[in-house]
């Protein structure tokens, strides 16, 4: 049966792939042709390919509050709820993705989100009420506009993981700490196409904390530390290789000993941080002094990269109210500004993590 009728099915696949992402699911339930071709992983290669996916921002985010003042006056506060907040950077609307049915007191504490081609990924972290640390897996697909329950993370106990995806269909978690605070060098592999977890390898040394980044065809798990260390972040790196199917310490990997909770890999395949007040980019091994951060912000809760510019999330101190910039790197000036971005009050709460897709 035609697509479209009339149109040859290659001319009507050119007109799907061309539609808005916030259309894709309305178009998925049109017909079982449109549902067929849509929810393929090669339609959003084919919109990738043709240059029309769109990023998106999604973070796990506080709710806010609006507490009046004796004086009369109103505070807005972050809660202690978490949802997954949504940003189009390219029309600057933010929303909220609908809630995962299973957990009705708001998102686990802690738990890790990453963009694996059109899903989104929920992982781990703990029961906002009982402080229960949860191995539950959640992926709401974009195309279809609806969660499922993914396989349970296997395994013992597993908080403050690294954890990073190809992009396409695959997710790596490694490292972090057991119900004993005992760090970690274990890792796993979890397919999000064929819903499998795969024991990979263990790392060459524990890693609490650690931040996993795909950068040149490869997982990095970069920084953490050992159970001796508690808090005291190692410079090195491990990179996995899939043909020898081992782990190759890098040294060195970082220029101080902090956290890389804000290593990310760019449009341009670089790497990009946030230490010691600036945003740093690592160039030739080497870690170069890109921009200081926008002023007033100590605190940098998230940072990521789209569409030539990097996206910061932050505020004054950890328990304020977070704002938004944003950084061109195609810009030519040598001292680079950053720009503020609106967002609404309702989404100005704390930001525990977040990811960048393109749908």
């Amino acid at each position: 049966m035609d697509l479209i009728p009339g149109l040859p099915n290659d001319i009507a696949l050119e007109c799907l792939i061309r539609l808005p992402v916030e259309q894709l699911s309305k178009a998925a339930s049109v017909c079982k042709n449109w549902n067929g071709e849509i929810t393929l992983p090669e339609f959003r290669r084919r919109r990738k390919k043709s240059g029309l996916t769109r990023p998106v921002l999604a973070m796990v985010q506080a709710m806010v509050t609006t507490v009046k003042q004796p004086q009369g006056d109103t505070t807005t506060l972050s809660t202690q709820v978490y949802r997954l907040s949504i940003c189009d950077p390219e029309n600057g609307s933010w929303n909220d993705l609908p809630p995962i049915p299973e957990l009705i007191d708001g998102l686990p504490r802690f738990c890790r989100v990453i963009g694996v081609g059109s899903d989104l990924v929920v992982i781990g972290g703990c029961d906002p009420v009982t402080w229960r640390v949860m191995d539950c897996v959640f992926v709401y697909n974009f195309i279809s506009g609806s969660w499922r329950r993914g396989a349970d993370m296997p395994g013992q106990q597993r908080l403050f993981f690294g954890c990073g995806s190809d992009s396409d269909r695959v997710i790596l978690v490694a490292g972090g700490h057991d119900d004993e605070k005992n760090a970690l060098k274990s890792v796993m592999l979890y397919d999000v196409v064929k819903d499998e977890w795969v024991t990979l390898p263990d790392m060459v040394t524990e890693r609490d904390e650690c931040k996993v980044v795909f950068n040149k065809g490869k997982f990095h798990v970069i920084g953490g530390y050992p159970t001796w260390a508690q808090g005291h972040f190692e410079k090195n790196a491990e990179v996995f290789n899939f043909a020898t199917w081992d782990w190759c310490m890098e040294d060195e990997f970082l220029s101080v000993n902090t956290s890389p909770s804000t290593c990310i890999e760019g449009d341009d395949g670089g790497l990009y941080m946030c230490q010691d007040g600036d945003v740093a980019v690592r160039e030739l091994d080497t870690w170069q002094k890109l921009a200081r951060l926008p002023a007033g912000i100590s605190s940098v809760a998230y940072l990521t990269a789209c569409q030539g510019k990097l996206i910061l999330v932050g505020s004054a101190q950890f328990d304020a109210l977070h704002s938004a910039y944003a950084l061109d790197l195609k810009s030519d000036d040598k001292l680079k500004a950053w720009t503020k971005v609106e967002i609404p009050d309702e989404y100005s709460g704390h930001v525990q993590s977040g990811c960048c897709l393109k749908i």
